[in-house]
């Protein structure tokens, strides 16, 4: 696929980097646009190089929601269309039937997902963000749900997320208000793992980014499937007895040899891709 408003880069760590790159908008979401992320994300799940994606923005904004102009189609319609073509690729799909919609796909993606929040961020843009698995977010960018004031839902799944991730008192405020929010207060609520400032945001997300890229890549994989099954499960005794079930896996595993062997050498391991 021509990428028109994205852009895509894989570094020899094994982090690619995703951007949304229509600065002069605001990087605001299209079916276009939309189109380019699932592709890049399924060629990225395809290459076994690749062990930690990075979501940020182009220019001074991480995305401010749907674009405007495909907004004002929708006054007076008859429904809501993406605007997907139906051979749209589907990224971590198959994993789970509840990953398998817009936007909670990205649960079901094999390698972790940083969402880099570099400036203002709305609407579909707080749902993408809220459904990677690490948020970084720059300290005076601004966040906002935006639907209460477009008279409009919750969508795309924040009514389920944003509870699990802030409670549900703070859910209730974010989405009914549909107030802006400072990075910086969100954090404070937990949405973010780190809110930093303008002049150390993007080392530490790529340090980080790295940091997850070192280790046991199908460690990683099998870690952020229990994350998310027993996030959907109320049984922790199942949890358990799986978390058993893997350990007798994964130590079968080459990388475990290797961990033990680096923890004796006192040395970093060297996992294989």
């Amino acid at each position: 696929m021509e990428l028109k408003v994205t852009t895509v880069d894989v570094a020899q760590s094994g982090v690619a980097t995703v951007t949304l790159n229509r600065p002069d908008r605001g990087n605001s979401w299209s079916a276009r646009m939309h189109a380019e992320y699932r592709w890049i994300m399924a060629e990225l799940e395809k290459d076994d190089a690749v062990r930690v994606a990075v979501l940020t923005g182009a220019g001074r904004a991480f995305c401010v929601g749907a674009d405007s102009k495909a907004l004002s189609g929708y006054v007076g319609g008859d429904g809501f269309d993406t605007g997907l073509p139906k051979a749209a690729a589907t990224p971590g799909h198959g994993v789970r039937r509840e990953f398998d919609a817009d936007v909670t796909w990205q649960l079901g993606l094999r390698f972790p997902l940083v969402c880099a929040v570099n400036g203002a961020c709305a609407g579909v843009a707080m749902a993408i963000a809220a459904f990677s698995d690490i948020r970084f977010g720059m300290h005076d960018a601004k966040v906002t749900t935006a639907t209460p004031k477009l008279a409009m839902p919750a969508e795309y799944g924040l009514s389920w997320i944003l509870p699990r991730l802030v409670g549900l008192t703070r859910a209730a405020d974010i989405l009914l208000s549909g107030r802006i929010l400072r990075a910086q207060e969100l954090g404070e609520m937990g949405f973010f793992n780190r809110v930093l400032g303008p002049d150390e945001f993007a080392g530490a997300v790529t340090e980080y980014a790295e940091q997850l890229a070192a280790l046991s890549p199908n460690a990683t994989t099998v870690t952020k499937r229990q994350l998310y099954d027993d996030l959907l499960s109320s049984n922790p005794a199942a949890s358990v007895d799986r978390s058993k079930e893997l350990i007798g896996e994964l130590m079968r595993h080459p990388d475990y040899g290797e961990g033990v062997r680096a923890l004796i050498e006192k040395r970093a391991p060297r996992f294989g891709r």
